[in-house]
């Protein structure tokens, strides 16, 4: 799993991951994504479409911090889910919890609403 992150506007960071968002792939970057989303006090556009794979310890790693940065009154919105993922977003109910999109563009339109 790697992650990247673009700032995007000053209060808007945009967080690439790529590959399994499973235990090995969260353990590898869990430390540096809540920094890059939840320490950071902006707003967050996590780009999910070159995951391929997402276990339960993701979807704990991506609710707690959408929880996180709620509490803090920032918003994370999550987008270009490939299939498999947004399977498993729709088998979970993961978007009654958080905000997903399937493009940037709806991700950024999301941020508003």
């Amino acid at each position: 799993m790697e992650l990247t992150t673009t700032d995007l506007q000053p209060n808007l960071v945009k967080v690439t991951l790529d590959g399994r968002l499973d235990t090995p792939g969260v353990d590898r970057i869990e430390t540096r994504f809540n920094a890059a989303v939840v320490a950071a006090g902006k707003h967050a556009l996590v780009d999910l479409s070159q995951v391929s794979f997402l276990s339960s310890m993701g979807i704990r790693m991506l609710i707690s911090a959408g929880r996180a940065m709620q509490q803090r009154q920032t918003r994370l919105v999550l987008f270009g889910a490939q299939p498999l993922v947004r399977e498993t977003f729709e088998a979970m109910a993961i978007d009654q919890l958080l905000k997903v999109a399937d493009t940037e563009a709806l991700a950024m339109a999301a941020l508003t609403t």
